[in-house]
């Protein structure tokens, strides 16, 4: 089993920045490529940016490329994701979902464990 625990979500105005955590337990966290998704009332949820086990291999949703940036630290079993120029349309809670596999998928039905997600709302 893998725990994860998201932090840093918040309300901001629109072109400001937050960062958010994902500290991870239970299992060796580098064996896990992890993703960061989000889901906005009514809407299904999207694969923002993923990360692969060491770090090397990433990919960002064509929404958020440019302005968001995912990284990890296996040291201290954390993902994060560095969120700047925030748009309204950012508005969503955001989970982080860890893969046994050693890349990061798109595909939300690879992730095998989920955080309890961290709402973000961005105001115009």
């Amino acid at each position: 089993q893998v725990q994860l625990v998201e932090s840093g979500g918040g309300l901001v105005q629109a072109g400001g920045s937050l960062r958010l955590s994902c500290a991870a337990s239970g299992r060796t966290f580098s064996d896990y490529a992890m993703g960061w998704f989000r889901q906005a009332p009514g809407k299904e949820r999207e694969f923002v940016a993923g990360i692969s086990r060491s770090g090397g291999i990433i990919y960002y949703a064509e929404s958020v490329k440019g302005r968001f940036t995912i990284s990890r630290d296996n040291a201290k079993n954390t993902v994060y994701l560095q969120m700047n120029s925030l748009k309204p349309e950012d508005t969503s809670v955001y989970s982080c979902a860890a893969s046994s596999s050693a890349v990061a998928s798109r595909s939300s039905g690879l992730y095998g464990y989920w955080g309890q997600g961290t709402q973000v709302t961005v105001s115009s």
